[in-house]
């Protein structure tokens, strides 16, 4: 122990004479970075877009939520999951991969629009980036409008104050996209409701078998869920469920 301390107590007097022999060093010839903005407007502008992109960039889950067909596709599946009460099968990874997927199967058409009529305009320098804004909307409200159902929308534009749009180009972002979100979960719930009613008719029939039988204290879901996943894969569940939901849009 004595030993060990010795050799403490030598280290710190090592660094004690290191510091000592070096060089002091003044706070004058310290240099901490700095921010220089640069003086051209054009460069302050190219800055400026940067911030901007970026900040969609971080936004953008948020906007695949809120104004794709990702939010129905995504709830139906979990709906799915949880009639057939398997659980965390299928994982969340492989319902939220599928319905990524979809959305852009979905969109694809929208996005292809989007892409014709605002970014490569833009690219090539034959509009501004206000109007390619302007015209990558469009195709969107356009999507959006068609699933959004008219009480929704009024709803949102009564609470503003805003005037009844004469068209779709017409009506502001602000008030189409809740509205557009809102009547996605309707529409996901009805079909989720659609899909519960199957199964919850197997599990009355067990539940139902089991009391006669008198056995009480066994859990019907136990001997349900297998008959559920023989009738689910019986009609080809998977594939009736991906197509109402391609046919919902």
């Amino acid at each position: 122990m004595n030993k060990r301390k010795r050799s403490i107590f030598a280290i710190a007097i090592g660094l004690l004479m290191l510091l000592a022999w070096a060089d002091p060093v003044s706070a004058a010839d310290l240099e901490l970075p700095g921010i220089n903005l640069p003086d051209e407007p054009q460069s302050v502008g190219n800055t400026v877009t940067i911030l901007l992109l970026l900040t969609v960039l971080s936004l953008a889950p948020g906007i695949l939520i809120m104004m794709t067909c990702f939010t129905r596709i995504v709830i139906v599946l979990g709906f799915v999951r949880t009639a057939l009460a398997t659980q965390q099968m299928p994982p969340n990874q492989v319902i939220i991969g599928l319905a990524l997927f979809m959305t852009l199967f979905v969109m694809a058409p929208t996005l292809s629009a989007v892409n014709e009529t605002a970014l490569q305009p833009y690219l090539q320098g034959e509009i501004t980036q206000q109007e390619a804004i302007r015209q990558a909307a469009i195709p969107i409200k356009e999507f959006m409008a068609k699933h959004t159902r008219e009480k929704d929308l009024l709803l949102f534009l009564d609470h503003a104050g805003a005037e009844r749009p004469a068209s779709v180009q017409d009506i502001p972002l602000t008030a189409l996209v809740p509205a557009f979100a809102v009547s996605e979960l309707k529409t996901a719930f009805q079909m989720g409701f659609m899909i519960f009613v199957p199964f919850l008719v197997i599990d009355m029939v067990v539940a139902s078998v089991l009391m006669a039988m008198g056995m009480m204290m066994l859990p019907p879901v136990m001997i349900s869920l297998p008959f559920k996943i023989l009738l689910f894969i019986l009609v080809d569940g998977w594939h009736l469920v991906v197509k109402s939901l391609l046919l919902s849009f």
